[in-house]
């Protein structure tokens, strides 16, 4: 079994955190950086990432999050916030700076600029949101797996007010919505209910299936 399986099968939705314990900052910058790097549709990267540690701020979050205690007890708060819309100003500003650090233009790319800045825009805000958020999600994904890579606890939770946490964190004025949270952090065995249970997936026969 390879170390990366054996990470993830010892990962699991921390229910309960030991908050004296704090990620190492160099571990949260892995997890951090491997977000950054995951893979978006078009290169866009339409989401966000706040990191929120401050304690007023999290005690604030708690309630909207049907007072789960991974929300105040972990060393660290993901956000994970998407773009409430696609606008030309960002996506020319994602494909301007591709330019830039590549150093040209490429012909097929600028195609490819124009074809989104002709579809994009003039769909509706929602889909393009929902858009956005999918890609959200990709990045929680790597996430949770540079978590695991670190052996760091994680939790990913749906279970909050989005309206509500945009309003706390002001989201709306920056052009983002709220899609997932992931605490971090590390487990705390004792008041855990799910700890010590047997990882349950389907098996591989029922979830896999080639198609030759």
């Amino acid at each position: 079994m390879s170390d990366l399986i054996q990470k993830l099968q010892w990962r699991y939705a921390t229910k309960k955190f030991n908050p004296s314990k704090v990620v190492p900052q160099e571990k949260l910058d892995n997890i951090l950086e491997a977000t950054r790097l995951t893979a978006t549709s078009s290169g866009l990267q339409p989401y966000e990432v706040l990191v929120v540690t401050n304690k007023e701020i999290r005690e604030k979050i708690k309630p909207i999050a049907w007072n789960q205690g991974q929300i105040t007890d972990s060393s660290h708060l993901l956000v994970f916030a998407a773009w409430d819309n696609y606008t030309a100003e960002r996506i020319n500003k994602m494909f301007d700076f591709t330019n830039e650090v590549r150093g040209f233009k490429n012909e097929g790319w600028e195609n490819y600029r124009n074809m989104l800045l002709s579809t994009y825009p003039a769909r509706d805000a929602e889909v393009n949101f929902q858009h956005a958020a999918r890609q959200a999600y990709i990045a929680l994904g790597t996430a949770l797996i540079a978590a695991a890579e670190e052996q760091v606890d994680s939790t990913p939770m749906e279970g909050f007010d989005p309206a509500a946490l945009d309003e706390i964190l002001g989201l709306r004025a920056k052009g983002l919505r709220s899609v997932v949270i992931l605490p971090l952090g590390y487990r705390e065995a004792e008041g855990d209910w799910l700890v010590n249970l047997k990882k349950v997936r389907r098996p591989t026969e029922e979830f896999i299936s080639d198609v030759k």
